[in-house]
């Protein structure tokens, strides 16, 4: 099985937190001899050979971040640009993003189905797991934790050509945390979370506190 690979995500290879989950994917689902090409909707000049190995392929495969309900603007407008296919092509989706519940990306995923749709695919199923924020801020022992798992999401793929499997649905873990665990992370965030949050964006050149409300 040959994959086209699209990363979704606007930010530069160097800090994708989908670059660093496909490549735990890729590492899992490749271990029986599948193959791949994985192209960055983030390089806006390879747009052209994105659209052409598009034209060519029948599975492929977009992986992207969810941004508070909404795919990438980016992504959006690549996806403007395609012909829908005529063929028997299969189209999967990967989507991840910082909430930890499920229910989070559920809009996301029911997007994603009909997408595959509209652009004349088959619907592979979407793989859908949260609580990736802190990836690329990590450090390499704890990045490699976080990411890790996805390398058996790849053999799944490997195996059975979609995210259908129960095995696949269970990966996203909770669909909403038990009360509970939310005041207790209501509180984590708060305090040792905020503190995380201000030093990650002291080190991106932020200088206002996160609260800043420059329109108020």
């Amino acid at each position: 099985m040959h994959v086209l690979i699209i990363n979704g995500s606007p930010r530069i290879k160097k800090f994708s937190n989908t670059d660093m989950i496909l490549k735990e994917f890729t590492k899992g689902m490749c271990e029986n001899g599948d193959t791949f090409h994985l192209y960055e909707i983030s390089d806006k000049d390879n747009w052209d050979l994105i659209r052409k190995a598009y034209d060519e392929s029948d599975n492929i495969l977009i992986a992207l971040p969810l941004y508070v309900e909404c795919i990438p603007g980016l992504l959006m407008e690549f996806l403007e640009t395609l012909t829908p296919k005529t063929g028997n092509a299969k189209m999967s989706f990967i989507l991840q993003s910082g909430f930890s519940e499920g229910v989070q990306l559920r809009c996301g995923e029911a997007y994603l189905e009909k997408l595959a749709g509209y652009l004349g695919c088959t619907y592979g199923g979407t793989l859908v797991k949260g609580g990736n924020f802190e990836i690329r801020f990590l450090n390499d022992e704890n990045r490699s934790k976080a990411t890790s798992p996805y390398a058996e999401m790849g053999r799944e793929f490997s195996a059975n050509g979609n995210f259908n499997s129960d095995k696949c649905k269970a990966f996203t873990g909770p669909e909403i945390l038990p009360a509970p665990v939310r005041l207790l992370v209501g509180f984590f965030f708060k305090t040792a979370v905020r503190k995380s949050f201000e030093k990650d964006a002291a080190s991106l050149g932020c200088e206002r506190p996160l609260d800043y409300r420059p329109y108020t």
